[in-house]
């Protein structure tokens, strides 16, 4: 039989869905599980959304449609962006993708040539060190430490740039440390890609979901629109991730090319949902803020009550829905914590490790489900901690 092909044996897939299958494998077995190891918001699309989708579906627009995304919803996107990001940009520079996940990898197809480094955080999320590692390049990891406030240092990434240094990958707010880049944090990567002549990969996913403070795009600094690639989307500011949305926003070299993707791969973006995203966007139903505050008391109980657990420690997070634990006080490795917490107390979690070496040490939780839920998982932890407070395990 003939082999597959040598990029599949450096590809990995994603933690948190290997222990999503062994919470619903528990499950069926008649266990009650917590599920925080998914980011995945637990509020439904705002009506207007799910109505303009159902109401496009019943006047017959589910046929093929133009490959970039349909005109409307691309001039959605560039009035959001203008009014939420203060940033102004062509509609045409536009392309919609089923996720956001789709849009990167697409990136990196298109930029990526074997050897080419890509600088991107660490931790962070899994597809940005595994998809440029399938198309031959070189994932180069810059730290996001406690000691920095999970921010980005802008010297060590300057210190990893080499004359292969080609795409430099930023994500604010960060899964899975909710860290959001500060302004000056931002203007010195900016000036970095500049001066370097990088392609810069902005993750802007989460840009919604703050608490408290501006949000600074990357595409609003001084020369970053003619080399940066917004990636953002629908699944999480606006609980659409059964929706499969997601867009690029680029230079139109890189548009043009990523639209020779979509041509050889899903030709086009289902027309209804795109119709509905449109409803998203314009919403005057106040979904995403009101969704947001209640994000927001979400993460003062659960941040407050995480920091009575023994051996845990965890800083409130600025952005997203995702609480990072320091366990290294617990004697345990995070592997070891999170088996015991899914197996006896029933919660899923996430070790650190799966979202790079740096976040040997640590757990993340997402704490986008009920205030009540996430008590229980709490009361439920604490009952089991005494395992790792006895444990000769070493972290």
């Amino acid at each position: 039989m003939q082999p597959l092909a040598s990029r599949m044996s450096v590809m990995t897939g994603e933690g948190a869905l290997s222990v999503y299958a062994r919470a619903k494998e528990l499950e069926r077995q008649g266990r009650s599980i917590i599920h925080l190891e998914l980011g995945e918001p637990d509020f439904h699309p705002a009506a207007p959304a799910s109505e303009a989708l159902k109401r496009a579906v019943d006047q017959g627009k589910d046929r093929y449609c133009q490959v970039p995304g349909i005109p409307a919803l691309r001039e959605a996107i560039a009035d959001y962006l203008r009014e939420t990001r203060d940033i102004e940009i062509n509609p045409d520079h536009v392309v919609i993708a089923p996720g956001c996940k789709l849009v990167l990898f697409m990136a990196l197809m298109a930029l990526v040539e074997p050897g080419d480094e890509v600088l991107y955080p660490d931790p962070g999320f899994p597809g940005y060190a595994s998809i440029t590692a399938g198309f031959g390049g070189v994932g180069v990891p810059f730290e996001l430490s406690e000691r920095n406030r999970l921010q980005p240092d802008p010297d060590e990434i300057a210190s990893k740039i080499t004359s292969r240094t080609k795409i430099l990958i930023t994500n604010s707010p960060g899964n899975p440390t909710g860290t959001v880049y500060t302004d000056e944090v931002q203007r010195r990567i900016a000036d970095l890609a500049v001066r370097h002549d990088l392609i810069v990969l902005t993750d802007e996913i989460y840009a919604r979901i703050i608490y408290g403070g501006k949000y600074f795009s990357m595409l609003s600094y001084p020369g970053m629109q003619e080399r940066t690639v917004l990636i953002d989307g629908f699944s999480k500011s606006f609980a659409m991730t059964g929706w499969r949305l997601g867009y690029a926003v680029a230079p139109p070299r890189i548009t043009s090319a990523l639209q020779m993707l979509v041509v050889n791969s899903y030709t086009c973006v289902a027309e209804f949902t795109q119709y509905g995203a449109i409803e998203g966007l314009k919403d005057k139903t106040g979904a995403t803020p009101k969704m947001v505050a209640e994000f927001a008391k979400r993460k003062e109980q659960f941040v407050r009550e995480l920091n009575q657990v023994p051996g845990f420690r965890c800083q409130a997070p600025e952005g997203a829905f995702y609480a990072w634990v320091n366990i290294s006080e617990s004697g345990m490795n995070a592997e070891e914590i999170c088996r015991i917490m899914l197996e006896e107390a029933g919660v899923a979690a996430i070790a650190g490790e799966a979202f790079g070496s740096a976040g040997k040490g640590f757990v993340r939780f997402s704490f986008a489900s009920s205030r009540e839920t996430l008590r229980e998982a709490v009361a439920r932890i604490q009952q089991v901690a005494s395992a790792w407070q006895r444990s000769p395990v070493s972290r």
